[in-house]
């Protein structure tokens, strides 16, 4: 009996020791693969991080993030924050079925709201079902379609801003919006860069090719996969509010650094290397625009040899001979398609009084020109998105709120209904897309979504993501007469001109307050105020600028001021305080001929480097803002030189040297 409890004592320690192993070899195996589940899910978990800025205008974020592609998912994992990137293909779908795919990808409005088809998104298209391609990310318009589409414009969040309409005379120069802090939206959003977005999942016809995910494949003759899979070092990490995860990694432009303050000599430099070195995506298919718009560069970079041109003063431009040359091709070759989608009053409503009227007069000009206009967009080298971002603001922004995100999303939500009813988008990734914007708040608005645009901004802060080379700097124009924009043009002789320097405006921003506390009232041949008192038309402010030397043109919350305009306007040389501030047309013309160009810091100085300048050098300067003026002025019908034109050709110059071939 004792020896058969031993043996079965025995048997019972054995079985325990057994179910112990097995329990061990169990919770390792579970440990394992929870740890290769967590490698594929971390991007998920990080999903809420705030993307991390840097001094680099070119950056990934710090956040990781997850594409979902038919029947392929496509992660990709940042190793660390030096943006290395991990590219795993897992052959799964994440697509319940295709209801739910769709479900996903509409605009949804809830109830009490703004409606899709009011807004201008007419979503249908009548293209057959043939593939369904879904690219999601935490936060993405489309992922949070439900909750986040156009329903969602009277939602409010907790940014640094508000909104006070203020009606000004002409000596307060303000924009419509003004801010409680002393920095613009774009101080209070850390700025990143993304590349915009791609269109969301849809039934997509035979002929056109998924949305764009990389700007160079990995090309097979075996499958799809590889045609869309990018290489590992043409990928970055985007931010948590873009719905496309594969990107085109901004390599060539990534070493360019821009210092604390950016002189006109070093943005000099920047735009050369930006020209040089600044590519954009290279076209998904091929098409004969590409080969015209290289073409054009080298036409351009030969340019022959010109001293004498019509109505082209010479000394004004960086190198005549190449705008010249840029001017003709721009009219024999270049031709634009603007998207009739998009509702007013955001969409085609140009709006063309007060300071933000570039934007509009370049919308009315643009939309009505029958030179440069084509219906046919296979045969467009630009390709204009007709929004007005003070129309945006006046339509959409919520008094009070703070927040200028339902507009951010708007816009996001427009370019998906273009990427997703035109090829055109996918397949340079919006580089050959451009957009006018003068309101305040556009560098903030169009960073993301519309990053890969061609951006004309009056607000033209190199260190706020104003890219050199393919950006545009917009001229800020006070607009006050829409029949006849040139009214008072002019002003008086040189030597009929007494007063040294004059300012007048609302103390916006840091900059004017510290400019008034040098020299209000402290010298007679400094004319320095704040806002000047109330004349009929503004006289006040007008004689003051048609009878000075110099007119100065201090920063406000922005860089930009409408008082540069306002000074060739008036044949006042304008005087520039404003670091980092890119002026209007820099490709071209040469500011330092016509302008004086002053750092912050030295404002007490200010009447010093005035005196210092020999009255022949300042009667030169005086001649050639008479000369620069027929650049700044807008018509009713454009004329050749005008500022319609040399907007649009800063555009067309930048596209021709951002360009690339298939």
């Amino acid at each position: 009996m004792g020896q058969e409890f031993v043996s079965l004592f025995h048997l019972q320690t054995k079985r325990l020791l057994w179910l112990i192993g097995i329990t061990f070899v169990v919770i390792l195996a579970f440990q394992y693969f929870e740890l290769r589940l967590g490698n594929v899910l971390a991007p998920l978990k990080s999903a809420e991080k705030i993307p991390s800025s840097g001094s680099s205008r070119f950056q990934a974020s710090d956040q990781q993030s997850v594409s979902e592609i038919s029947n392929n998912v496509t992660i990709l994992s940042q190793a660390n924050s030096t943006g290395e990137n991990a590219l795993e293909i897992v052959n799964k779908t994440r697509m319940s079925d295709e209801k739910d795919a769709i479900s996903r990808t509409g605009f949804i409005s809830e109830p009490g709201t703004v409606s899709n088809k009011s807004l201008g998104f007419d979503e249908s298209d009548g293209s057959s079902a043939v593939e369904s391609i879904s690219i999601s990310d935490n936060g993405s318009a489309i992922e949070q379609a439900g909750n986040l589409g156009l329903s969602s414009y009277n939602n409010t969040t907790g940014m640094n801003l508000t909104r006070d309409i203020n009606i000004t005379s002409g000596s307060e120069h303000t924009s419509a919006s003004s801010y409680t802090n002393s920095h613009s939206p774009s101080h209070a959003i850390t700025p990143t860069y993304s590349t915009p977005p791609i269109s969301p999942p849809t039934k997509v016809s035979p002929n056109i090719i998924p949305p764009v995910l990389s700007n160079d494949s990995n090309k097979t003759d075996s499958g799809k996969v590889e045609r869309l899979r990018p290489s590992r070092d043409d990928v970055n990490i985007l931010g948590k509010n873009s719905s496309i995860i594969i990107v085109p990694k901004d390599t060539e432009d990534s070493h360019i650094s821009v210092p604390e303050i950016t002189s006109i000599s070093e943005m000099e430099k920047l735009l050369i290397q930006s020209h040089a070195t600044y590519h954009s995506m290279r076209p998904r298919w091929s098409a004969a625009v590409d080969q015209e718009l290289l073409q054009a560069r080298s036409e351009i970079e030969n340019a022959p040899i010109v001293n004498n041109v019509e109505n082209l003063y010479a000394p004004l431009f960086r190198n005549v001979s190449m705008f010249k040359r840029s001017c003709e091709l721009m009219e024999k070759t270049l031709k634009v398609y603007v998207y009739r989608e998009g509702a007013k009053p955001i969409m085609h409503s140009p709006y063309l009084l007060g300071i933000y009227a570039s934007e509009g007069w370049f919308m009315k000009l643009m939309e009505t020109n029958k030179g440069f206009l084509t219906k046919d967009p296979k045969k467009a080298h630009l390709f204009y998105l007709p929004f007005s971002s003070r129309m945006l603001e006046e339509t959409l922004y919520v008094q009070n709120s703070h927040s200028h995100r339902n507009l951010i999303r708007y816009l996001n939500d427009y370019v998906h209904m273009i990427a997703r009813k035109h090829p055109f988008w996918n397949r340079t990734g919006g580089a050959d897309h451009f957009l006018v914007a003068c309101h305040d708040w556009a560098p903030t608005e169009t960073k993301q979504h519309m990053a890969k645009c061609i951006r004309a901004l009056c607000n033209a802060d190199v260190k706020e993501g104003f890219v050199l080379g393919k950006d545009v700097s917009l001229p800020e124009t006070y607009v006050r007469n829409s029949q006849n924009p040139t009214r008072d043009l002019g002003g008086k002789p040189a030597s009929k001109r007494k007063t040294l320097a004059f300012f007048a405006g609302g103390m916006h921003g840091y900059v004017r307050p510290i400019l008034l506390q040098h020299w209000e009232n402290k010298d007679p041949d400094m004319k320095i105020f704040g806002i000047m008192p109330k004349s009929k038309g503004n006289r006040n402010y007008i004689q003051y600028m048609k009878s000075s030397k110099y007119c100065i043109c201090a920063k406000g919350y922005e860089v930009n001021s409408p008082r540069v305009v306002e000074a060739i306007f008036y044949e006042c040389v304008p005087v520039i305080i404003s670091d980092n501030f890119v002026p209007p047309f820099f490709e071209v013309l040469n500011w330092e001929s016509f302008a004086v160009i002053i750092l912050e810091k030295d404002i007490p100085n200010l009447k010093s480097i005035l005196l210092s300048i020999p009255q022949k050098r300042y009667l030169q300067m005086q001649m050639r803002v008479k000369k620069v003026q027929q650049h700044f002025l807008w018509h009713r019908s454009p004329v050749k030189y005008d500022i319609f034109h040399m907007i649009l050709h800063s555009i067309w110059y930048n596209r021709v040297f951002t360009a690339r071939a298939r």
